[in-house]
C-alpha cells in the first residue's frame, strides 16, 4: 500500500498526463498549457502533431516519440529522468493519455518506481458526446475500440448484450457500417446515437434507431463515437438476476439442458466466460 500526495512539497519527481484539445485548440486548459511548459520533457503519440500544438502556445519543451510500438523502450527512458529529478509530461495526439491511447505502461511502471503520476483533466470524446447523447449517463461502460474482425467483434458484442448500463464505442470512419449492423443484430434494434467530429466545425450527431440511423452512415468521415443504450431488463433476466449463479445454473438444469448448456446459458444471461461459470459452479 502506498499513499500519494501529489503536491506536497516532499513528493517525488511526477509523470503529469496531460489531456489536450479533441479538435478545437480553445479547448487547451490553462493547467495543460503550464505543465507542458514547466516539465523538462514532453513525450507525445506523434511528435508532428504535439509540435505544432506545442508552437500554437509558444512552448518549447523537448518533445520524444511514445507510440504502441516504441513504449517499451521510451518507458525505460521517461523512468530515467524521473530518477534524474527531471518532470516529464505524456500527451496523446487528442484528448486524455491512456484512454484508447498509450499510457498505461509508463503509468504503472512509474507507480511501481515509487513516482508520482499526476493527471490533469480535459477533453474526452466518450465523455463529451455520452453527455450531448440524450441517452442514460447515470451508468456507463466505455469499451473503447471493438476488434476490426468480424468474428472477434461479434464475441465482443455477445458478451454485451445483457449489459443494462449506456454503452460508449469509438470507431474508424471506414467500419462504422459494420459495426452499427452487427450492434443491430445482436443487441438489437436499440436508440444509438452517432457523433462525429466533436467540438469541430463539422461536429454531427445522428440520433434514432440502429435501423433508422444506418442508412446515414454511408461515406460518413471523421472520428466518431458510438452511444448505445444499454438493455431492458426483462421480467424473465430481473428473476435470474437476484439468483446466485449457483441457482441460475439450477434452474436450466431443472429446464432439462445439460450441465454444459446450462454453464453456457448462464454466462450467456450474464455476459461473462463459461469458464468463470464453471468455476463458480464447481466451487473453485
Amino acid at each position: 500500500m502506498r499513499k500519494q500526495k501529489s503536491y506536497a512539497a516532499d513528493a517525488p519527481p511526477a509523470l503529469y498526463l496531460v489531456p489536450t484539445p479533441i479538435g478545437n485548440l480553445q479547448d487547451m486548459t490553462l493547467r495543460a498549457i503550464e505543465a507542458l511548459k514547466g516539465a523538462d520533457y514532453v513525450f507525445a503519440e506523434d511528435t508532428r502533431v504535439t509540435k505544432v500544438l506545442l508552437s500554437h502556445f509558444n512552448i518549447m519543451t523537448t518533445v520524444y516519440s511514445y507510440h504502441a510500438f516504441n513504449e517499451e523502450t521510451q518507458s525505460q527512458k521517461i523512468i530515467d529522468f524521473l530518477r534524474a529529478g527531471k518532470t516529464v509530461a505524456l500527451v496523446s495526439d487528442a484528448g486524455l493519455p491512456g484512454v484508447s491511447d498509450p499510457g498505461y505502461y509508463v503509468t504503472r511502471k512509474a507507480l511501481d518506481e515509487g513516482f508520482c503520476v499526476v493527471a490533469l483533466p480535459g477533453a474526452n470524446a466518450a465523455l463529451t458526446a455520452l453527455v450531448a447523447s440524450g441517452l442514460p449517463s447515470e451508468r456507463f461502460y466505455f469499451y473503447g475500440f471493438l476488434n476490426h474482425r468480424k468474428s472477434q467483434k461479434r464475441k465482443e458484442l455477445e458478451k454485451l448484450a445483457f449489459c443494462e448500463d449506456t454503452l460508449i464505442f469509438y470507431e474508424a470512419a471506414r467500419r462504422v457500417v459494420e459495426t452499427a449492423e452487427m450492434i443491430c443484430q445482436i443487441l438489437g434494434n436499440r436508440d444509438v446515437v452517432i457523433a462525429r467530429e466533436l467540438t469541430k466545425v463539422h461536429e454531427e450527431y445522428i440520433r434514432g434507431k440502429v435501423k433508422d440511423v444506418i442508412p446515414e452512415l454511408s461515406g460518413i468521415k471523421g472520428e466518431i463515437v458510438i452511444i448505445v443504450k444499454g438493455a431492458e431488463k426483462s421480467p424473465m433476466q430481473e428473476m435470474l438476476n437476484k439468483k446466485t449463479i449457483a441457482e441460475h445454473y439450477e434452474h436450466y438444469l431443472r429446464l432439462g439442458l445439460s450441465s454444459m448448456e446450462a454453464v453456457k446459458a448462464v454466462a450467456k444471461d450474464r455476459g461473462v466466460a463459461k469458464s468463470d461459470i464453471y468455476k463458480n459452479v464447481r466451487g473453485d
